[in-house]
């Protein structure tokens, strides 16, 4: 994970990144960085692939520092809620009067679009290269991961949750969100994410399995 503009580089470390340590615990500044060098190597897939092009038939390029910028800011509408998380960073994207030394108006747009498409549960498709890569990287699927994230989500957002309610909450969201049928979308085929996803799958359909996971990631965070 490499800046060109090391001026933009020391901007996003001192002023954006810190803004994710107010955040629950699957949403710290170790998120943002991993979604950024997550993004930065689809993007050099991408950058790499014959396969993305664009309406007129010419090859996609991805650039980097653009899209580590976005990568580092697609969280910081959580200090709203998390509803409208993915809106409102789009917003501070397009607020920030610092960015326009580096970008132009076209450029944030971008941008803050790609922010506000980045949500799993968004019912269109990205509008751009930059929001399926964005979108892609925050999917960042290890099955583990994703079923500890989803507890520690569940101990901070329902404190009055006991073990087993944490427990009942845990199968439905992943039923819900990563099960086939489930309303998460890949968005870069050639993305480690189907191999992954595959894995988590098999993993919820063997109950004893995911609960032997879970009891051990519970007895671990207490």
């Amino acid at each position: 994970m490499t800046f060109q503009n090391r001026a933009l580089e020391e901007y996003l470390k001192r002023e954006i990144l810190p803004r994710y340590a107010h955040f629950d615990a699957a949403h710290r500044v170790d998120h943002a960085m991993l979604v950024m060098e997550e993004s930065w190597k689809l993007a050099e897939l991408v950058n790499r692939s014959p396969h993305y092009r664009d309406a007129d038939g010419i090859k996609v390029l991805v650039d980097g520092d653009t899209m580590l910028t976005i990568a580092a800011y697609h969280d910081t509408g959580l200090c709203q809620g998390r509803e409208t998380h993915h809106l409102v960073s789009g917003q501070i994207i397009r607020e920030d009067e610092t960015l326009k030394q580096w970008f132009t108006p076209a450029e944030i747009e971008r941008m803050a679009q790609a922010a506000e498409d980045h949500r799993a549960s968004s019912k269109h498709a990205p509008r751009s290269i930059y929001g399926r890569i964005l979108a892609e990287a925050d999917r960042t699927i290890h099955p583990v991961d994703i079923i500890r994230r989803t507890i520690q989500y569940g101990l901070d957002h329902y404190p009055e949750l006991d073990k087993e309610g944490n427990w009942q909450r845990t199968l439905e969201h992943l039923h819900e969100k990563y099960a086939e049928g489930g309303y998460l979308k890949l968005w870069i085929p050639e993305s480690p994410n189907g191999e992954r996803l595959a894995e988590l799958r098999s993993i919820i359909r063997n109950e004893p399995q995911l609960r032997e996971i879970f009891d051990e990631i519970w007895e671990n965070l207490h």
